[in-house]
């Protein structure tokens, strides 16, 4: 196990384009599963192959145990073949003309491992993965899941101290996906390994990481555990990006969707905040839906419409208009409702997200 620490890394493809990843500083404890999380373009790729050695920083050190790999003011630089880590591609990589055993025993063989110890991990690893009946074949006979497997397997057959992967399940369909995800953490649990995981796929940060990294155009904006990125987002862009359904937000001042505005406030009224914010979101499960004749003392209820129902096959996506304004809510079970009932709808205070003009989180700790 290795620990991972990055110090005001930057990266630049020309002084005209703008910063792939722009003053990064992450640390990575030994044994910790780190997704970074974030869309298409936000750096995450480029940090990762960083790390590898595959790319070199504009600025900024990389060190892995105290031991610096790379520092750009001090000359540094340590190749990949030298910083016992274990990559795996998002396309597998596989030698074509080379069987399982062949593509897994290739590094095995540049690293002078004897041919029977070789022998040996090859059996160790392509059992432990469920591959030992593939052995000879070749990668265009085998399947997405059993292909990326093969590239799995041949990364743990040289015991990296860190594990880098590059969105390695985005070709697989949705039941291998989960497969692999299962598989993953297994491995993680067995091997106790630092791993750096890059992914756009939020279920599977959540799923997997100890540690998830959000990034967003090069910066990151928030590092910590799934549930503190899900249930205390630093910021809007974490808390819009992170959701399989979005959330809510609801502009303050927003007079189209005034009768939002003036729900929220009502809300809002009952918590202790240090200033008034410019927007609040709510996650769709937190909205919770009663009966058409809301109690008086309900301040925080409205009246919506329900304007359609989408069956998720173990939830129920709920679209609701509150006087013209479109707001989404989830059930767990399936609605006593049907499409075009008044019903009422309410949240509770401390469900709901605060976020100040500049978009960032405004703390609420208690209730008036």
């Amino acid at each position: 196990m290795s620990s991972i620490t990055l110090s005001h890394v930057s990266k630049s493809y020309g002084q005209r384009s703008p910063m792939a990843v722009d003053d990064l500083s992450i640390e990575i404890k030994e044994g910790e599963f780190l997704c970074l999380l974030g869309p298409s373009g936000c750096g995450k790729t480029t940090t990762l192959r960083m790390l590898a050695g595959l790319e070199n920083p504009t600025r900024g050190d990389i060190a892995m145990d105290g031991r610096l790999m790379v520092s750009v003011s001090g000359g540094i630089f340590t190749p990949p073949e030298k910083r016992g880590l274990g990559l795996v591609f998002q396309s597998y990589a596989l030698w074509p003309h080379l069987s399982v055993d062949e593509n897994i025993a290739f590094g095995l063989k540049l690293n002078k491992v004897g041919k029977t110890e070789r022998e040996a991990i090859i059996a160790q690893v392509t059992e432990k993965l469920g591959i030992a009946q593939y052995r000879n074949r070749y990668p265009n006979q085998l399947s997405g899941g059993q292909q990326q497997r093969v590239a799995l397997a041949r990364m743990l057959a040289l015991n990296p101290s860190v594990i880098l992967l590059d969105e390695p399940l985005s070709n697989l369909d949705a039941k291998l996906r989960l497969e692999m995800r299962a598989e993953l953490r297994r491995i993680h649990k067995d091997l106790g390994a630092t791993i750096v995981f890059v992914t756009h796929d939020q279920w599977e940060a959540m799923t997997l990481a100890t540690k998830i990294a959000v990034m967003s155009e090069g910066r990151l904006q928030q590092l910590g555990t799934p549930d503190d990125i899900y249930q205390r987002p630093a910021n809007r862009f974490v808390a819009e990006f992170v959701g399989s359904l979005p959330i809510n937000i609801v502009a303050i001042e927003d007079g189209e969707h005034s009768a939002l505005a003036q729900w929220m406030n009502e809300v809002l009224a009952g918590l202790a905040i240090p200033q008034r914010p410019a927007s609040v979101g709510m996650r769709p499960e937190t909205i919770r839906i009663g009966n058409s004749n809301p109690s008086p003392a309900q301040a925080s209820t409205r009246t919506a419409i329900i304007r359609d129902i989408l069956p998720t096959g173990g939830s129920w996506i709920i679209e609701l208009s509150v006087s013209g304004a479109k707001v989404f809510a989830i059930a767990g079970s399936a609605p006593s409702h049907a499409i075009g009932e008044t019903v009422s709808i309410a949240v509770d205070p401390l469900d709901l997200h605060l976020f100040d003009a500049a978009g960032e989180r405004i703390t609420v700790s208690q209730i008036k």
